[in-house]
């Protein structure tokens, strides 16, 4: 195999959770565009669908699923069903996740169990399932999609439980590469600094001094510059790869 080689998904089969729009839908697409199948979830059955109607408009084999998270049982009845529909899953990107703003003092504590019960119990809930398979297969892969919050804390929207959730599932990736090595189970992550979506509208001026300006880049990510790390960890290109922490952030973190 040569090094260009080693980056095709060809023959895998992707789960991709959260991919309807953002970073998600910027890296289903991106590993459609490897040679992947690429199975989306949504939390709506329209959500995911959309998804995978405008993948298979691009001439990639893509198929829609509802799946929400942070219910155990719903992750396994997802899995099963893109494992049966669509073939067995190679590669499992835990993208899914939701950031709720607020100050310690007035957050709810429905706003922290609900960013964590998406944020960390659906990337073990997901990993769990997903893996359980994997390893009788012989193995696999697992994206973990964290964040530079795991690391700083991000101003001036404070949102204590989100930057809580992206510290466990950056230690939660740590401790089931460890653990998976044995069966074959890569587990890796990506920490995205700040990206353009809908979740992060930093294009707006009063982020500018604080999301913008402290980093050397001097600027903001967009979604499709995500999609390549996600082809590196998801594929053979990365085989001697797992328990990493992939910070793509334009410096952000360096200073």
């Amino acid at each position: 195999m040569n090094a260009l080689d080693s980056f095709s998904l060809a023959g895998k089969t992707v789960l991709l959770t959260g991919g309807s729009r953002g970073l998600g839908r910027a890296m289903a697409q991106a590993l459609g565009e490897a040679g992947a199948a690429v199975a989306v979830t949504a939390r709506t059955t329209a959500a995911a669908q959309t998804a995978a109607d405008e993948l298979t408009g691009l001439g990639i084999r893509a198929f829609g699923q509802k799946l929400e998270v942070s219910d155990v049982d719903d992750v396994e009845l997802a899995v099963r069903t893109v494992s049966d529909e669509f073939g067995p899953i190679d590669v499992l990107v835990n993208n899914a996740g939701i950031g709720v703003g607020g100050a310690a003092f007035d957050t709810p504590d429905s706003v922290w169990h609900d960013v964590l019960a998406t944020n960390v119990n659906g990337v073990w809930y997901c990993s769990r399932a997903v893996a359980r398979r994997m390893a009788e297969r012989g193995g696999g892969t697992i994206v973990n999609i964290g964040s530079m919050s795991a690391a700083i804390v991000n101003q001036p929207r404070w949102q204590i439980s989100y930057l809580t959730s992206k510290a466990a599932v950056h230690h939660l990736t740590r401790g089931l590469a460890a653990e998976w090595a044995p069966h074959g189970i890569r587990v890796n992550a990506i920490a995205p600094g700040y990206f353009l979506t809908e979740m992060s509208p930093v294009d707006q001026p009063e982020y500018q001094p604080y999301c913008v300006d402290p980093a050397p880049m001097k600027r903001y990510g967009l979604p499709h510059e995500l999609g390549p790390a996600a082809i590196f960890l998801a594929g053979d290109a990365s085989s001697f790869m797992t328990g990493s922490i992939v910070t793509i952030d334009g410096g952000f973190t360096l200073l």
